[in-house]
């Protein structure tokens, strides 16, 4: 059986997330540890506790996601468990990077803070939002977005018939009108802290970039298929420039679940938080096999 483990992004975090995980493995218990020093902050007890609205923070949602991802992928690949590709979603592709041996769990979490931090603070530099559009093709909505005064354009293909938009909130809640008038079956705003995979970023990009050219990256010891071009990368210098570049453009993600599947694999196994990506492959292909790991008896039975 050829298996991708997929790690899932921003909106899969929960109050309590990873806790019996942390309780019950020393790996665990190491990278929290670690992670407290590295992000100075608790972020052992905004996971466990909350309050949601806390752990809903971009700059700690996103670290908490990936400590979580990368132990588990870890746990289970000790276990004998190995995936033959990883993607992960948005925020999930750091921790597909980590599990793929491009830079440790330490370095992915130093760029993962300084990631979370730039994108709030681009976010309170240039307000924008982001709202899920259900029910409409994809040309369709592009279509919408072109035909915008603003910025506004699509910044998630997540499955066929579920897109989301990004930019500007006047010209999102333009196109969000739009969408309607075209007969979109929902409209939905997103509790977002700004306008993510959307031109709005670029000076998240510029402080992000001088962060990622600083660091040490190693080539992939398996291919991380790259949300920017929905493509496998392997090489050092790819990952950097996709690492990069994966701030203003649109998560490929329905068309990197299908380019998976047409290179042979059969099973897809999110790791981390939630059941978002087992959800989205369904609606991209009912016929592919999915499952998840979330806890730590599903880790021990997996």
């Amino acid at each position: 059986m050829s298996l991708a483990f997929l790690c899932p992004g921003q909106g899969s975090q929960n109050v309590g997330m990873g806790q019996d995980i942390f309780d019950n493995s020393d790996l665990a218990k190491s990278y929290f540890e670690t992670a407290n020093e590295i992000l100075d902050v608790d972020i052992q007890d905004i996971m466990f506790n909350g309050p949601e609205q806390s752990l809903k923070q971009t700059q700690y949602t996103q670290p908490a996601l990936y400590i979580v991802a990368v132990t588990i992928g870890l746990l289970l690949m000790e276990k004998g468990i190995k995936p033959t590709s990883v993607a992960g979603h948005s925020l999930g592709e750091y921790s597909a990077y980590t599990l793929a041996g491009s830079f440790d769990f330490e370095t992915g979490l130093k760029i993962v803070k300084v990631r979370a931090n730039s994108m709030q603070n681009a976010g309170e530099d240039q307000p924008g939002t982001m709202a899920a559009i259900i029910g409409l093709d994809d040309e369709t909505v592009m279509n919408i977005t072109d035909n915008i005064s603003g910025t506004v354009v699509v910044a998630n293909f997540n499955s066929p018939g579920q897109v989301v938009i990004s930019g500007a909130s006047e010209a999102v809640n333009s196109a969000m009108t739009a969408a309607k008038e075209s007969g979109a079956r929902m409209v939905i705003p997103l509790n977002v802290s700004g306008a993510f995979h959307s031109p709005l970023m670029s000076s998240a990009r510029e402080h992000f970039a001088e962060m990622i050219d600083s660091i040490e990256i190693s080539n992939s010891m398996i291919p991380v298929y790259s949300n920017v071009s929905a493509a496998p990368v392997t090489r050092a210098a790819e990952i950097r420039e996709a690492m990069i570049n994966q701030l203003e453009t649109p998560v490929l993600w329905s068309q990197t679940i299908s380019n998976m599947a047409r290179s042979g694999i059969n099973h897809f196994m999110e790791v981390g938080t939630g059941r978002v990506l087992q959800g989205l492959c369904k609606r991209i292909d009912r016929s592919l096999v999915t499952s998840g790991v979330e806890n730590w008896e599903q880790v021990i039975n997996a």
